[in-house]
């Protein structure tokens, strides 16, 4: 018959440092705490590692893929020239919250450039019809409101930036476009008023 290990049977015996108290000198907070700096320490190594830029390389990719940077390069001017023509066109685009606001804390004006028929299936409430072959900023229904913000609508927002245009041309300091246009409203879920406004 077998005699007992010290320690306990045979199968109970554990191997290794597992068991061993964690003042232990084997054990892992002390013998070995030093070799692993923790995570705070990795993090604070890595982020000190800078990887330096190669212009030579830089100009090689450009040379190896001198379509897809040109594209890059006009597109992106491309995009500069849109904001600085929006900056100085004299008007602004609103989305329809903001067209919404402007109605309601500052009495704008809505002037509708839609076809008639359009206008009457459905427009924004308060909102005058005026055709684009008619319009005249001096007419007796725009130039009274030269002290009140303006807010032109058409179908997608497009024919709209014409009128605004005159209306800068005119004299008129407050102008505004519904961006997008009835069909960017009627997405946002905003009420229409069907008939005569």
């Amino acid at each position: 018959m077998p005699r007992p290990r010290p320690g306990g049977s045979p199968g109970c015996r554990i191997s290794g440092r597992g068991n061993e108290p964690a003042g232990h000198p084997g054990f892992a907070s002390g013998a070995h705490a030093g070799d692993n700096p923790g995570p705070i320490a990795s993090i604070t190594r890595r982020s000190r590692i800078r990887i330096p830029v190669n212009y030579e390389t830089l100009l090689a990719f450009a040379g190896r893929n001198l379509i897809y940077v040109t594209a890059l390069g006009v597109l992106t001017i491309a995009i500069i020239a849109n904001e600085l023509s929006r900056f100085f066109r004299g008007y602004k685009a609103l989305r329809p919250a903001e067209v919404t606001h402007l109605i309601n804390q500052e009495n704008a004006l809505v002037i509708d450039l839609r076809a008639t028929g359009d206008y009457l299936k459905g427009h924004i409430a308060g909102a005058k019809n005026v055709q684009m072959a008619q319009f005249d900023p001096e007419s007796k229904q725009l130039a009274p409101a030269k002290a009140l913000p303006i807010v032109l609508v058409c179908q997608t927002g497009v024919t709209v930036e014409a009128a605004a245009k005159r209306l800068k041309k005119a004299g008129f300091e407050r102008i505004h476009i519904l961006e997008g246009g009835i069909a960017a409203w009627q997405h946002a879920e905003l009420p229409l008023v069907k008939g005569k406004g």
